[in-house]
């Protein structure tokens, strides 16, 4: 497998895309095995109105029809959610890279339990992308991990 730094390198333009769009700043990428960018993308909930626009989806939309994924690698910014877990596992992603757990722990444990290889970077630029997101938008943030928003 390519260098997991680099590969998350690719996610966390994304991000930052989506953070400077007014979005979410989490950023996915799916890659082949073998270092090849297949598609990247960003969490754009908000920029579309679409609740199901999450970085993971939007990169695995752009990657495009394959007749498998067992070959292929999800990079994210962010602990998947439950959401972005399951196309892993219904699509047979053979890892996920993830760039932070700290500010919110998807279901990454659940997809190691299945077999999926799952490496945690715990990158800083990863954490304080999100930290700075969710105090400065702590009702998008909610809205986004579907947790009623706190007051």
């Amino acid at each position: 497998m390519t260098d997991a730094a680099a590969l998350l390198a690719v996610a966390k333009e994304e991000a930052r895309l989506g953070g400077s769009e007014g979005g979410v700043p989490i950023g996915a990428a799916l890659f082949s095995v073998d270092g090849e960018l297949l598609g990247r993308g960003h969490n754009r909930r908000v920029q579309d109105g679409d609740p199901s626009m999450h970085a993971e989806t939007n990169a695995f939309r752009n990657a495009g029809r394959r007749p498998h994924y067992r070959d292929t690698i999800m990079v994210t910014t962010l602990s998947p959610c439950w959401y972005c877990s399951g196309l892993v596992r219904q699509f047979g992603i053979s890892g996920v890279v993830i760039g932070e757990a700290t500010t919110f722990s998807g279901g990454h444990d659940w997809l190691a339990e299945h077999g999926v290889a799952i490496t945690l970077l715990d990158d800083a630029e990863c954490v304080a992308m999100m930290r700075d997101f969710i105090e400065r938008r702590p009702g998008i943030w909610y809205e986004d991990i579907g947790v009623p928003v706190r007051e």
